[in-house]
């Protein structure tokens, strides 16, 4: 029978490592997003043998964010299986439903930090379980690229006959699922409503979908708050919603200055990256925060695995061998994390880019738990947060360093060769450990770019180092 093609193209590009993301509507709309749809449920059969399945969705607050959403539904639809429609709430909700809820697979319709016109999906399979390219997205990719879905009533690539050629689409029901996931949190971080009365917190949500969400969790703490953006604006009229750009936390570093709270922190635009900011106005590294955790939670779990990203301080290896606990470093990014948690029975991951995760057979970003952690912390020891993080600023570290590289594994090589006397480690990129300080260069998975972090024992060190990397880099 005859296909109707909805789209002369499918880029291949929005189909990432971790996501699929693209500039709406030319690279990514909704008629792409109803056949991704139906390439989902395609996937999701085949790895789990069953024909009927539920699905979890939903949508950060960007105005695009409705149109894909209903092209992405029609498909799950239209391949017979039901829809749980959360609304807007962010990606941590989102994966916490579909493992609590025990859903066979979620979606949430994001692009994350990255401005308008971007927009995207993340997507999960059962246990909140996410699809990365190599559990997914690329077999998403291909299949897209040799098939077409019809809007007809008629035979499917996924099954012998498609189950609506029955009558039998999908139906769609809407869930509010925000007073179990609050509990839960405060569960979790063992806090206890109107905790933390004493405190005051500032919070910059970037217009993004979990201002609301932040602001709740604040007021069931107990705390006096000083809120910035809260209110989600998919304009994102303030700024773009990436807290790890200096200039996105400006006005909440002016705010803290100017107010003397406990800490601020601020939000990306789908809530599962936190950016922390001392009383006095300096944004604290993620791995730092990482330190901080291990040291907290290894007072209950001793012996256990904290996993680190490879970009991260020495000091968060050293601190969690010091706990009692077992340093496990490993690659950058969300679904690569979560999947080695797994495998290792870890109770907590953190990056270097703001992402936490929590084991106890969770496996996703908890923020919130992050931040009710550390207010507990301040409480009882009855110190400021910089005096917190102080003992972990032992070493200088440069953060991420940009450069355009054409040939990005050349010049891995060159610089392998160059630093052969020192300790490598190719887990994600190339990672090189000398005595008193380490480098790490890594290519970019959507661009162009190499991407250098170094840390060394001396400021003096790491700024000659610096130097000498970035002339050797930029070289042709």
């Amino acid at each position: 029978m005859k296909k109707v093609n909805l789209r002369t193209k499918t880029p291949p590009e929005i189909f990432r490592l971790y996501d699929i993301r693209g500039i709406y509507p030319q690279d990514l709309d909704e008629e792409l997003a109803y056949q991704i749809g139906r390439c989902f449920i395609c996937f999701l059969r085949k790895k789990q043998k069953k024909k009927k399945l539920k699905i979890g969705i939903a949508r950060d607050i960007r105005p695009s964010s409705p149109i894909l959403f209903k092209g992405f539904s029609e498909g799950i639809r239209d391949e017979g299986c039901d829809i749980v429609d959360f609304g807007l709430i962010t990606t941590p909700m989102l994966y916490f439903a579909v493992s609590y809820f025990g859903y066979n697979g979620g979606a949430i319709i994001t692009a994350s930090h990255n401005p308008n016109p971007w927009n995207g999906l993340k997507l999960t399979g059962e246990k909140a379980v996410p699809l990365s390219g190599n559990t997914g997205i690329f077999w998403m990719r291909n299949h897209l690229a040799k098939h077409s879905f019809s809007k007809e009533k008629t035979l499917s690539p996924s099954t012998v006959r498609n189950v609506i050629s029955n009558g039998a689409r999908g139906k769609i029901i809407k869930k509010n699922i925000e007073r179990t996931y609050l509990n839960l949190t405060f569960k979790l971080a063992k806090v206890k409503k109107n905790e933390f009365k004493t405190l005051n917190v500032a919070v910059d949500a970037g217009n993004g979908v979990a201002g609301p969400i932040a602001l709740k969790i604040l007021e069931k703490a107990g705390t006096n708050v000083y809120p910035l953006y809260c209110q989600p604006d998919g304009s994102f009229p303030n700024h773009v919603p990436d807290p790890l750009l200096k200039q996105n936390l400006g006005d909440i570093v002016a705010l803290i200055r100017k107010k003397k709270p406990t800490l601020g922190f601020a939000l990306d635009g789908d809530g599962d990256r936190i950016v922390f900011i001392d009383e006095m106005g300096r944004a604290i590294p993620g791995d730092l925060i990482t330190a901080l955790m291990a040291r907290i939670i290894l007072r209950d779990k001793f012996g256990e695995k904290i996993l680190y990203d490879i970009r991260s301080s020495n000091v968060v290896r050293e601190v969690i061998s010091g706990e009692g606990g077992v340093p496990v470093c490993y690659k950058i990014g969300h679904a690569l994390i979560k999947e080695k948690m797994r495998r290792e029975k870890a109770v907590f991951a953190g990056e270097l880019s703001g992402h936490y995760y929590l084991g106890k057979n969770l496996f996703y970003e908890v923020p919130f738990f992050v931040l009710l952690k550390i207010l507990k912390e301040i409480k009882e020891k009855g110190a400021g947060f910089s005096n917190l993080i102080k003992p972990y600023r032992k070493y200088y570290h440069s953060g991420e360093i940009n450069f355009e590289v054409e040939n990005k594994e050349r010049k891995i090589r060159e610089l392998k060769n160059l630093y052969s006397n020192g300790k490598i480690l190719e887990i994600d990129g190339l990672r090189v450990d000398f005595k008193d300080w380490w480098f790490l260069v890594r290519p970019s998975h959507t661009e162009p770019l190499l991407r250098l972090v170094i840390e060394a024992k001396t400021k003096k060190l790491m700024e000659k180092k610096k130097k000498e990397l970035s002339k050797l880099i930029s070289q042709t």
